[in-house]
């Protein structure tokens, strides 16, 4: 990563909250995605992070007077919210929470993952569709079921929801987020946190259709995935810092 242009200017000084909405080729959505934001949760801030995007993401966000940081080219989710998370290190928030650009992810639960925060003290809180809900029969709930398993495996801890996107953090893991490289937003790092001593809360919502735009988890890379994410939660979060 060379160089980062970023407008770089906090939304609301008082504000404990930071959501991080990695963006990449999300035209479509994201106007949509900031305007609930705004008007569901007018006390939170928010950064886009436009990871390289090849369409007009970048371009909207300047129209629109957006808060945004934009990556030269494409790095993937991993680096933007690590990226992210270096915003709100620098800027002294207190949480971070990461939020889909393209829709899925419904602002309205935000307050009570903070009320979940404050309460359990818990270093990450999880946006879980499955706490009162029972999953759906289908291939991708056996392999979140399976990675369940993996981490009750591994860690004695039951994560109903490991794959889900919609997750909180306080000071503590925002600085962990923004200063270590092997720090990802997938369930393998979820695992290897919670061995290591972070406490994970869950707290039920509920979850949309995409808006616009075509998930990059197909059937074949979702099986790759699965399979992937399997491994390093047995094996490869042993070897980390």
């Amino acid at each position: 990563m060379t160089s980062i242009e970023t407008t770089n200017v906090p939304n609301r000084a008082e504000s404990r909250v930071l959501a991080i909405v990695p963006a990449y080729n999300e035209e479509e959505s994201l106007a949509a995605t900031i305007e609930e934001l705004q008007r569901v949760a007018p006390d939170i801030d928010f950064v886009v992070v436009n990871d390289g995007s090849r369409d007009g993401t970048l371009a909207l966000c300047k129209a629109c007077g957006f808060n945004y940081v934009s990556h030269p080219t494409n790095l993937g989710l991993t680096a933007g919210v690590q990226t992210g998370m270096k915003y709100a290190l620098r800027h002294g928030y207190e949480m971070a929470i990461q939020f889909d650009a393209d829709g899925q992810h419904d602002p309205a639960y935000i307050s009570s993952l903070v009320a979940k925060m404050d309460e359990a003290q818990a270093d990450i809180v999880v946006g879980s569709r499955f706490v009162t809900e029972e999953k759906p029969k289908s291939l991708r709930m056996m392999g979140s079921n399976l990675i369940s398993g993996m981490i009750k495996l591994t860690t004695g801890a039951r994560i109903k929801d490991p794959t889900s996107g919609m997750r909180l953090y306080n000071k503590r893991a925002i600085q962990l987020f923004a200063t270590q490289d092997w720090t990802s937003p997938e369930p393998d790092t979820l695992a290897c946190l919670i061995r290591k001593g972070y406490k994970v809360e869950e707290v039920q919502v509920s979850m949309r259709e995409r808006t616009a735009g075509e998930s990059y988890l197909n059937l074949t890379r979702s099986i790759s995935y699965m399979a992937n994410t399997c491994m390093s939660i047995l094996f490869s979060q042993w070897f980390r810092r």
